[in-house]
């Protein structure tokens, strides 16, 4: 496998969108044109971790028309879409069964784009209709409060993966913002064998070095790292150690690579950097256990006066609620400018296979990989 990127190729597909589609101006452009990887039409395409929507969009606003046509543009099969609270025991039970309804009237209202994803098979029926199918995550513990038979509550509403920690600590363990490195609580290793039971999806994703470690020896099932980089490349608490990366994929997990600003320690990264976390993920992990988890939204991005304004008062909101990370920058986008269309999962297929990935490594890191850890966790 080559593991130089040719800068001529790099550009020559790059070339296929406009410069007001790598940064996305007031007027919408369609999604980027490609010669196109042979595969993608067959492939199952999971992005681990994001959702439809238009970023900076009001809470529960429905999707409209363009976001629509977004979903049936990009390609995806299924994507793991977060309907938790983050950060707040006393907000993020009632944050996320409302999330739960709004998503369920959406997927009423559009029956003919969206499908719940429940089992193994749900993701085979989207794939076969042609709909995207949504698997409705957790990014936080906080939503079960202390109180375990919440797992049982949220499962028959539909949630299949829970993320034990966002950052900080919470009465599952520590965070990856946490500078004690605790690891997992005594009631952290209640809920990973009550999630073990359920047959539920355990994303280690923003957890603390030693609580990821801790919770993939203590669960009986593989384990997922579902949007995150490689802190070999970009020293960041956000990003994994190849100790945790190497350990997730010896006990049959998953690691997805996320498109955020700290798969660089500085500057914008770019589609470039996004593929050298995914070379450094396989060389660590295998052909078998990585993929892509975008954390962002389907649509792509319009950075207007409006966006800019919007985006920097998140970052200050985040730094003020505690929930930040160091390096998030009001002048640092949360996507990467030359994957910002709906269909940047086709485009990763081509650099992929510019790289001389075969078709079957491309199809596994476009979803390939995370189907089968579903299949294995959910056994249907």
């Amino acid at each position: 496998m080559t593991r130089h990127f040719p800068r001529r190729t790099f550009l020559s597909l790059l070339a296929t969108a406009s410069t007001a589609t790598l940064f996305r101006g007031a007027v919408r452009a369609a999604p980027a044109k490609t010669a196109g990887w042979p595969g993608y039409r067959d492939a199952v395409v999971i992005d681990s971790l994001g959702g439809p929507g238009v970023y900076g969009s009001d809470d529960f606003a429905p999707l409209g028309a363009d976001a629509l046509a977004d979903v049936r543009a990009s390609g995806l099969t299924a994507v793991n879409l977060t309907v938790s609270g983050v950060g707040s025991y006393a907000l993020d039970y009632d944050r996320s069964i409302r999330n739960l309804a709004h998503w369920s009237s959406e997927v009423a209202a559009h029956p003919d784009v969206l499908v719940d994803v429940r089992t193994v098979a749900d993701v085979a029926a989207a794939k076969r209709t042609g709909r995207l199918g949504l698997i409705y995550g957790f990014q936080d513990a906080t939503p079960l409060g202390e109180d375990l038979e919440r797992v049982d509550t949220f499962w028959n509403l539909g949630v299949r993966v829970f993320q034990l920690t966002y950052n900080r600590r919470n009465l599952v363990g520590d965070g990856c913002m946490e500078s004690g490195n605790a690891g997992l609580s005594e009631f952290g290793r209640r809920l990973i064998t009550r999630l073990n039971a359920r047959r539920a999806l355990l994303d280690l994703s923003h957890a603390g070095e030693r609580t990821t470690l801790e919770a993939i020896d203590a669960s009986r099932q593989p384990v997922a790292i579902s949007h995150t980089g490689c802190a070999a490349i970009a020293p960041h608490p956000r990003n994994k150690t190849d100790a945790e990366l190497r350990k997730v994929a010896e006990h049959g997990g998953y690691v997805g690579i996320y498109l955020m600003p700290y798969l660089r320690t500085q500057g914008q990264p770019m589609a470039e950097d996004v593929l050298r976390h995914l070379q450094h993920a396989l060389d660590i992990c295998g052909e078998d256990h990585v993929g892509v988890g975008t954390d962002g939204t389907i649509s792509p991005v319009a950075v207007t006066p409006e966006f800019r304004r919007k985006f920097a008062e998140e970052v200050n909101e985040r730094k003020r609620l505690g929930i930040g990370a160091p390096g998030e920058d009001a002048n640092v986008y949360t996507f990467i400018p030359d994957l910002n269309v709906s269909n940047r999962f086709e485009l990763l297929a081509e650099l992929l296979s510019a790289r001389h990935y075969t078709s079957a490594q491309t199809a596994k890191v476009l979803g390939g990989n995370f189907l089968r850890l579903l299949r294995e966790v959910w056994g249907a």
